[in-house]
């Protein structure tokens, strides 16, 4: 280095630790000193906060989407170790997932298992039965048939309609506690009825046989024990609903369905695109 050089750096360094003007350089010289100084400082400061910047919005976004996935995680019906068919797991993972039962207890009635499963709100399994159907096969209720005497009505008008039904417990003419499924036509889940001993009504309960089960007018009838303890408690102080799935149409038809397990894959494979974050947003 040569000496103006060496003198040039010193007037420099000089003038930035000498507040006042002094013998190593002007007034003007000091005053770009620090500002020179100045700029390296905030050029230093610029270069290291801005990709700790983006760092946090990177974090904050993947965050965001974690929390998103989390929310849309499919919800499920819990039946426990209780054996249920396909489409009865498919609707009470439905109701769950689409909280279509409003927060409220409800029931799945297989008519083609003649088994009935009652759950909490949340889709937690309380309890599951054979029940006792209509004699006859078939997914609706003749028109006025609620009107209608019993002796009046036909075998083959003897059906448990498929539907989704808004259920409430309430007294029937002789006084006794039943769950209203559908009051228009007549159709309620009670304790079984012994009073005909021809129909053999709690054999039929106990029998393997599905041909068995059908034998009712149309009203879904479950053992004594299972109603007192597991169906009037579920349903007792709260409306409830009912699902009497079909046997001569689909489910989603019927309901408007839809499969959980699918609509996770399908969501899975084409996820909506991450909202992304810059590092002006993040506070």
């Amino acid at each position: 280095m040569t000496t103006p050089e060496k003198w040039t750096g010193l007037r420099f360094w000089a003038a930035l630790l000498h507040p006042k003007p002094s013998r190593y350089g002007s007034s003007f010289e000091i005053v770009m000193a620090r500002g020179l100084c100045l700029g390296l400082v905030v050029a230093s400061f610029s270069a290291q906060s801005a990709p700790a910047s983006e760092d946090v919005a990177s974090l904050h976004a993947s965050h965001s989407a974690m929390h998103a996935a989390t929310e849309e995680r499919p919800k499920r019906a819990n039946f426990e170790q209780e054996q249920a068919s396909p489409e009865a797991r498919d609707i009470a993972n439905w109701v769950v997932d689409s909280a279509d039962n409003h927060r409220m207890p409800f029931a799945i009635v297989d008519k083609a298992q003649a088994k009935v499963f009652v759950f909490d709100a949340q889709g937690q399994l309380r309890g599951a039965t054979p029940a006792l159907l209509g004699l006859a096969i078939g997914d609706d209720s003749v028109p006025g048939i609620g009107q209608r005497k019993l002796s009046s009505i036909r075998p083959e008008e003897r059906t448990t309609p498929a539907g989704r039904f808004v259920a409430s417990l309430d007294l029937n003419l002789k006084g006794e506690e039943i769950l209203w499924v559908d009051y228009e036509t007549a159709i309620s889940m009670h304790r079984v009825i012994t009073s005909n001993a021809k129909e053999r009504r709690a054999q039929r309960l106990a029998s393997a046989s599905l041909l068995d089960k059908r034998i009712s007018y149309g009203c879904i009838n479950v053992p004594v024990n299972f109603y007192n303890k597991v169906l009037s408690p579920a349903f007792t102080g709260t409306g409830g609903i009912v699902y009497v799935l079909p046997e001569t149409r689909s489910s989603r038809e019927v309901f408007g369905s839809y499969d959980v397990g699918e609509r996770a894959r399908l969501q899975a494979a084409s996820p909506s695109e991450p909202q992304t974050l810059t590092a002006r947003q993040v506070r």
